[in-house]
């Protein structure tokens, strides 16, 4: 079965913050909150790079592994959801997210500051797809309307995708190489590596045979 997951090309991110824009707009979160933002590196510089960021629906999520309640739970799209109705707000996914995603919904003393709050790859919560006290609760649940979410279909350059890991990966890989190079990026060589040109020169032998 797919695995769902984001990608942000920084060779095409222009720091519109469209992304930003439609996931607030689709899930009306509260004031104060952004589920997705946009990350801009050496700014200013010649070599500046930005990246839109959310949540990345971990396979192995630090999130559910700190939760004092497990209120994170993954679908079987792998898509990582948390209940709200369980979420003490004790904070501790905050602190054990490396992309800062879950955040509180209110801007007071500690303790008052309500559930946790995350993006949630509009894919809704555990309650009835569609239902009024979904959105309420969660936003807007276009996975089970069979679309994906808002903030990649609003990129207007593509830099960020959404959809199946392994059909990212394809398509990251061509623009890669069609731009006649490689990234600068942690854990390219583990991932297309000698092994991927093994599998390839494999492929191509194939073909020719």
């Amino acid at each position: 079965m797919a695995r769902m997951k984001f990608l942000c090309d920084a060779e095409r991110c222009i720091e519109c913050n469209a992304c930003v824009t439609a996931c607030k707009n689709e899930n009306e979160v509260p004031w104060g909150v952004n589920r997705r933002r946009v990350v801009t590196l050496n700014d200013g510089e010649p070599d500046e790079k930005s990246i839109s960021v959310a949540c990345m629906h971990c396979t192995d999520a630090p999130c559910a592994a700190v939760c004092p309640v497990d209120c994170f739970y993954t679908t079987d799209d792998g898509v990582v959801l948390h209940d709200k109705d369980q979420c003490i707000g004790c904070g501790y996914c905050f602190y054990a997210c490396p992309f800062g995603a879950p955040q509180y919904s209110q801007q007071s003393a500690f303790g008052v500051r309500g559930k946790m709050d995350k993006c949630t790859f509009c894919a809704g919560g555990p309650e009835a797809d569609g239902s009024p006290e979904e959105h309420e609760k969660y936003g807007s649940n276009r996975i089970a309307e069979g679309k994906l979410p808002l903030c990649a279909e609003m990129c207007s350059t593509k830099a960020l995708l959404a959809g199946d890991g392994d059909i990212l990966a394809d398509i990251y890989r061509e623009r890669v190489v069609m731009r006649g190079g490689r990234p600068q990026t942690w854990g390219w060589g583990k991932a297309y590596g000698e092994g991927f040109q093994m599998r390839e020169r494999q492929r191509a032998s194939e073909d020719a045979s």
